[in-house]
């Protein structure tokens, strides 16, 4: 199971249970290494969680640019 989670307020975004998807399909395949450890979570359980940005944080951040500077801006 795929789980995408905000990166901001931890809100769940949705999941997918497919098992038979690819890292390709989800486009995990063009992330730099550095940007998998920051996106992508494996999961003991096999689950993958991976940190996105809402709708709403999205808005926020786009309205309040300078809350990018924060470490925590929308908790």
């Amino acid at each position: 199971m795929i789980k995408y989670i905000c990166r901001h307020c931890h809100t769940f975004v949705g999941e997918i249970n497919q098992s038979a998807i690819t890292e390709q399909q989800l486009g995990f395949h063009s992330l730099t290494p550095e940007e998998r450890r920051d996106i992508i979570s494996y999961n003991t359980n096999g689950d993958v969680t991976v940190r996105v940005v809402c709708d709403y944080c999205r808005e926020a951040l786009e309205a309040n640019p300078e809350l990018s500077l924060l470490a925590s801006p929308l908790q």
